[in-house]
C-alpha cells in the first residue's frame, strides 16, 4: 500500500507542477479577458502592422 501511495504522490506532484506552470500562461488570460485586452492594446500601440509582417511572396506558377 505504501508503494502505491508513493507512486500516486509522485505523479500527483508532477501534475500539480504542470498545472501550476500552465495557469499563468493559459488559464489566467481566459479568466481575465478585459485586463489582457487592455495590456495588449498598450503593448501594440506603437507598432505598424505593415512594418512587422514580411512581404507577400508570390508563387512562381
Amino acid at each position: 500500500m505504501a508503494r502505491i501511495s508513493r507512486t500516486l504522490l509522485i505523479f500527483g506532484g508532477f501534475a500539480a507542477v504542470v498545472g501550476a506552470a500552465f495557469y499563468p500562461i493559459y488559464f489566467r488570460p481566459l479568466l481575465q479577458v478585459e485586463q489582457y485586452r487592455k495590456e495588449q492594446a498598450t503593448n501594440r500601440s506603437g507598432i505598424v502592422q505593415e512594418d512587422v509582417q514580411p512581404p507577400v511572396v508570390k508563387s512562381m506558377v
